[in-house]
């Protein structure tokens, strides 16, 4: 049974050091909802630093959302660095279907064995459509949205988590954690939550500040996810749309109880289907 306070304590407790490499539009989003949880973010994406800085992090994200030839550089002297150091990092494909630039960039970092990949259905689908060099537009999405379900993305997840060697994040309405031998499927989240921009980029800074804090990266993903939807659900009785929402999702965040994000998360579990 996964309890999420537990590691939801021991990131408030540390304030684990979150690098993230990600793109502008959520930087302020993302540093803000860090905070909120308690992490510390550091947003840095200069050549000349991200290996070092990645390497002193508790935790790294990548996000490839407006990438650059030299931000790509950046993020592989981080991953490489972040490898070296025994630290955690996510990588977020964002569109990945899109362009061919972005599948080049998602392949290579996906080959660079992050400890997690998260996406929505679509990204997932079409990452692991690169990956396994199939049709590299399948699942491409509509921009960063997902035109595809939970349920279509379940068994690219499986072989994702097997060829990548990653705990894959499929998130949307529901949410799945796949590591090629067990599911859990989250049912928290509001249907408010992608209707304010950066959101789903900033949940990939919370699994880095869960993984930071020394979670099993299996629960620890989990836990992040449930978390963040069980606080979607506490900010929508408060909000009257989706600016009101944004403010009273950080408070949500930050006012979270531990007895009851245990008490309400919607945690199931399940093996893989072979």
């Amino acid at each position: 049974m996964i309890n999420p306070s537990v590691t939801l304590d021991r990131v408030r407790a540390s304030a684990p050091l979150v690098h993230n490499i990600t793109n502008y539009v959520a930087m302020q989003t993302m540093a803000n909802v860090l905070l909120a949880i308690g992490a510390s973010p550091a947003m840095a994406h200069a050549r000349e630093e991200a290996a070092e800085l990645a390497s002193l992090a508790s935790a790294l994200t990548i996000n490839i959302g407006t990438p650059s030839i030299d931000w790509l550089g950046a993020m592989g002297e981080a991953a490489h660095a972040a490898n070296r150091a025994g630290t955690p990092w996510v990588l977020d494909p964002v569109a990945v279907g899109a362009t061919a630039f972005r599948r080049q960039a998602a392949r290579r970092l996906a080959n660079l064995r992050p400890t997690v990949i998260r996406g929505n259905a679509s990204e997932i689908i079409a990452l692991n459509a690169v990956i396994d060099d199939q049709n590299p537009t399948a699942g491409g999405g509509k921009g960063v949205d997902a035109t595809d379900s939970i349920e279509h993305a379940e068994a690219a997840a499986q072989q994702l988590a097997r060829s990548t060697g990653a705990i894959i994040a499929v998130t949307g309405p529901r949410d799945l954690v796949c590591d090629g031998e067990q599911i859990a499927m989250i049912d928290n989240g509001h249907p408010l939550m992608p209707r304010v921009t950066a959101l789903g980029c900033a949940l990939t800074g919370v699994i880095g500040a869960f993984l930071g804090a020394e979670a099993e990266p299996f629960e620890g993903t989990v836990a992040a996810l449930a978390y963040y939807g069980l606080a979607g659900q506490q900010a929508a009785q408060q909000a009257q749309g989706p600016g009101s929402f944004a403010v009273q999702f950080l408070d949500a965040l930050a006012a979270m109880d531990e007895n009851a994000l245990d008490r309400e998360a919607r945690i199931s579990h399940r093996s893989c289907k072979h």
